[in-house]
């Protein structure tokens, strides 16, 4: 008697559609969510969020500049686009040092850490010579190049520290001497001491309290102790406090944190202006070059209290997406320093970061009054020569740190369009030679 056999049927594979990687019962919001973190840990996810909120920040600083500045050019007999054109300049000069600093090697970085430190040093020298140094707003802190230009050392300062003290720490951390409290101290503080007490010289505290949140930051991701991190950060606030106390000025911006009225003498001026001019741009601003309180009201509309102004032009959408651009890039340093495993990365990134976000944190900070007006501009989006050509620099450091990442050097070699059609061959073949 012959076996009956008997088939079963199988029951078809679920067809997922093409693309698609979620399962069958998956909802809407959690695939998403999925997605969403899927992309956000990609290897260039760094990568382009520091070029693309930098790029973003430094055009609408731009247009911002141009926006907040005409009336004061034209108080002083000056074309409207003076100091647009100036800083357009400044930013085609600092997009050069960018791709110069993205296409540097890390090891060349390095080699520039000590002569960028030499030659700041020596520039802030001269500035305290009388005939060569020039005082702007009270504080001794210009070197006049001739025509309209100057130059602001202190404001390259901060470049220089970071890139030298990520030079040293690294050395030591090699050398496992970070372990020992004095190797730690020195000579990374008295340095830093030396570029601060040049600063004060100067009168500018502001640049002063934004080098102290770098040598911080530093000392915070080279892993100093507790007692040896507040010890430091007494003695610092030892020196401020005794600088406040002994300038009336300082005193005065100090009274003014949260100031509602101009007081006695109009000492608050500039701070009650700036809130107005928030308070009157409500939730989508009053529109591009509407603003009121840069028609003389407002002091200094396009250098230190830019932010009021883009809030009144903007309003609240603009100002938030300012906020939102520059969490996005304090994000992205940190999550560099965070994931590499060279040391001299992780220092310089976490300097550039702590520096960056400081300095903005103190700018807005201000301008809400929350803060004393401490005299610094909003990072690649004041109107500032001398700030944007370091800070862009900056940038190009953190760029080419992202770019470093073993993983995002393979994502960005398989962009490259020979890399590509290469490997596509190769899949093709090997596929081929699998169904035969």
């Amino acid at each position: 008697m012959a076996r009956s056999s008997v088939r079963v049927a199988k029951r078809p594979a679920p067809v997922r559609a093409r693309g698609a990687s979620h399962p069958p019962g998956e909802s809407g919001l959690r695939r998403i969510v999925n997605r969403v973190r899927r992309a956000w840990d990609r290897p260039l996810t760094a990568y382009y969020l520091i070029f693309g909120s930098s790029l973003l920040i430094t055009v609408l600083g731009l247009v911002m500049v141009y926006s907040a500045s005409m009336i004061q050019a034209l108080q002083l007999d000056l074309p409207a686009s003076y100091f647009f054109r100036k800083q357009f300049v400044a930013a085609v000069l600092g997009a050069i040092l960018l791709l110069l600093a993205t296409r540097m090697p890390i090891k060349l970085h390095r080699a520039l850490a000590y002569p960028m430190l030499a030659v700041t040093v020596f520039l802030m020298v001269l500035v305290q010579i009388p005939g060569i140094g020039r005082s702007v707003n009270g504080n001794q802190n210009w070197i006049y190049l001739g025509g309209p230009f100057q130059l602001q050392p202190s404001e390259f300062g901060k470049l220089a520290l970071v890139l030298w003290g990520a030079d040293l720490l690294a050395r030591k951390h090699d050398k496992r001497l970070l372990t020992q409290w004095k190797h730690m101290l020195v000579p990374l503080v008295p340095v830093a001491f030396m570029l601060l007490g040049l600063i004060m010289l100067g009168g500018d505290m502001g640049t002063a309290i934004i080098l102290t949140a770098i040598l911080f930051g530093l000392l915070w991701l080279a892993g100093a102790p507790t007692r040896l991190f507040a010890g430091v950060l007494g003695v610092a606030a030892l020196i401020g406090v005794i600088l406040i106390k002994t300038s009336p000025n300082r005193m005065a911006r100090l009274a003014c944190i949260g100031a509602t009225d101009p007081g006695p003498g109009d000492q608050c001026w500039q701070a009650v202006h700036g809130i107005y001019a928030l308070a009157s741009g409500g939730f989508f601003g009053s529109g591009l070059g509407a603003s009121v309180e840069k028609w003389g009201q407002l002091p200094e509309p396009h250098t230190d209290f830019i932010f009021a102004i883009t809030g009144e032009e903007l309003g609240l959408a603009g100002t938030l997406s300012v906020l939102a651009l520059f969490a996005a890039l304090g994000y992205a340093g940190i999550r560099v320093a965070g994931r590499t495993e060279d040391p001299f990365v992780r220092y310089a990134a976490g300097g550039v970061t702590t520096w960056i976000t400081a300095q903005a944190v103190i700018n807005v900070g201000a301008v809400l009054g929350l803060l004393p007006i401490a005299g610094v501009p909003l990072p690649l989006f004041s109107y500032g020569g001398s700030a944007l050509l370091p800070t862009m620099f900056a940038i190009g450091l953190l760029i080419a740190f992202a770019r470093s990442d073993p993983a995002a050097k393979a994502a960005l070699a398989m962009r490259q369009p020979r890399v590509r059609w290469n490997t596509m061959r190769r899949r093709v073949k090997a596929r081929s030679s699998g169904e035969r």
